[in-house]
């Protein structure tokens, strides 16, 4: 936790740093910005909470107040959840007593939750969804912030364009300012790619990259085992589905029951579309479900496993409950066959 909240303290502050000189020239409209970790987004600053975002979603910036962004929140809501009302530029209101979601299409990918009571401008209805508009405020350090045009930022909208491993040798070099690497479009932040860092692109997800960066750091060896101290063996099912949230980020071992390997549906949105996964069980008897998901550089050794075959995998949380299936999502750091 210390090591996310130093990460956490360095990015804000370059942050703040490239969004003040922007500011100083005059750019403040020309600024756009991720969201770092899941947050409230509000009617004012510090004002009435409308619901809460997801880490990842990116968005133009239309005013910057001490530490507050002004922003343009559109998305779909499900009009059984919606009531009609005439506050003027309000068209609509959220009305399910525990609110409701909004995504990204009608259906798809899921931006955040709207809280009950939350007025609506109305850009366009159909039988079942209705794509809305609610500009609002969400607090700047909880942000990375970008000169519009030159962030890796991506609309959180589910993109059209595939995804898959790109041609060998593509590199990538880092942006004009500092900025996150993540453990997933939608997940931790791992490191701050300083500008100019040459980058090696894996994958692409619409305009998210899959990035491998190689450098030095100061790990020296102990002999009291503290880097092999972090990886996680005694953590079960139940102790998981009982605190998710708490696990996440966290890098467990575990020997599971290799199942199939499969690709992500638009459905299941705790992947990106497309991304193989792999479906395995817990347990000779199949305590439960565990899914694994592959970076590209492991897809032809996951390819080599046989049905049932016993494997031993080290892997990070991405989420203690899937929202999908409520079983837990790994991604995939080692696997080694067990005989």
């Amino acid at each position: 936790m210390n090591v996310r909240s130093r990460l956490f303290r360095g990015f804000w502050v370059a942050g703040l740093l490239c969004a003040l000189l922007l500011i100083g020239e005059g750019l403040e409209g020309q600024l756009s910005a991720t969201l770092t970790t899941d947050e409230n987004f509000r009617a004012q600053p510090n004002g009435t909470v409308l619901g809460q975002l997801r880490a990842g979603l990116s968005f133009g910036v239309v005013e910057v107040t001490n530490d507050w962004l002004q922003f343009d929140l559109e998305g779909w809501v499900y009009n059984l959840s919606l009531q009609a009302i005439d506050r003027g530029e309000f068209g609509l209101v959220v009305s399910r007593e525990d609110g409701e979601n909004i995504r990204g299409r009608p259906n798809g990918e899921l931006l955040g939750h709207l809280e009950e009571g939350t007025f609506l401008e109305v850009l366009q209805r159909d039988p079942d969804w209705s794509l809305v508009r609610r500009r609002a405020w969400v607090w700047r350090r909880s942000t990375a912030l970008f000169a519009s045009g030159t962030s890796g930022a991506a609309d959180r909208s589910i993109t059209s364009a595939s995804s898959g491993v790109t041609p060998d040798g593509e590199w990538a070099l880092g942006r004009s300012v500092d900025a996150p690497i993540l453990s997933t479009p939608d997940g931790d932040t791992l490191a701050i790619s300083a500008p100019g860092t040459n980058l090696r692109v894996l994958a692409r997800e619409g305009n998210w990259a899959r990035v491998r960066l190689e450098g030095w750091m100061w790990l020296p060896e102990s002999a009291d085992g503290a880097a092999e101290a972090s990886i996680l063996t005694d953590v079960t099912l139940e102790s998981l589905a009982a605190a998710p949230d708490e696990y996440r980020g966290e890098v467990l071992q575990w020997d599971l029951q290799f199942i199939s390997l499969e690709r992500a549906e638009e459905l299941r949105t705790d992947f990106y579309v497309t991304e193989p996964f792999l479906l395995t069980r817990m347990g000779s008897d199949g305590e439960g479900f565990v899914y694994l998901a592959i970076p590209p550089e492991r897809l032809a050794e996951a390819r080599g496993l046989s049905p049932l075959e016993r494997i031993r995998v080290v892997g990070r949380v991405r989420t203690g409950a899937a929202r999908l299936t409520g079983s837990p999502i790994l991604e995939l750091l080692s696997l080694d066959r067990i005989p």
